[in-house]
């Protein structure tokens, strides 16, 4: 199988392209690497994914839609986990070109090279943060969302 995932440079997406190499499948690991976190961290973890002979790093942006277009052509992907996004709730209100173009114009180009290319399954994880409908104004990870919201297992069979 082979896999597109982007922002595999960040904490989830390392985390999903290391459990897919584990599992054999081939990953393309996509990430523009931008300085929101340390670059360094970012390298770091790309570096230990590419000890894998099925792993093949890319250092691209999601809203170059013509390189995105030329990757999804030349590589035909079977899947996409498109965990990719700009971090940070405060951040969009200081900068909110940088997160409207990761989060939508990235995700949105995402979907259309999938439409194009007849992707078979699509995994997408949230853009930032969720915060559920509760009525405490105090956020903790022990907030339950309601099971409709709860993800599926194994999305990337």
């Amino acid at each position: 199988m082979k896999i597109l995932v982007t922002g595999s440079a960040g904490f989830i997406g390392f985390h999903v392209a290391k459990y897919l190499l584990e599992r054999n499948d081939t990953v393309f690991g996509l990430d523009n690497f931008n300085p929101y976190y340390s670059v360094k961290l970012k390298q770091d973890r790309d570096a230990e994914p590419r000890k894998y002979s099925k792993y093949k790093s890319i250092i691209m942006d999601l809203c170059d839609s013509d390189k995105l277009r030329d990757l999804f052509v030349s590589e035909k992907f079977d899947k996409v986990c498109n965990i990719a996004a700009q971090a940070g709730v405060r951040y969009s209100l200081e900068h909110p070109h940088a997160y409207i173009n990761s989060n939508i114009v990235g995700f949105l180009n995402i979907l259309d090279r999938c439409r194009h290319n007849h992707i078979s399954r699509l995994v997408y994880a949230s853009s930032s943060a969720v915060i559920p409908n509760s009525p405490s104004r105090k956020r903790t990870e022990s907030i339950i969302p309601e099971a409709s919201m709860q993800p599926a297992k194994n999305q990337m069979s």
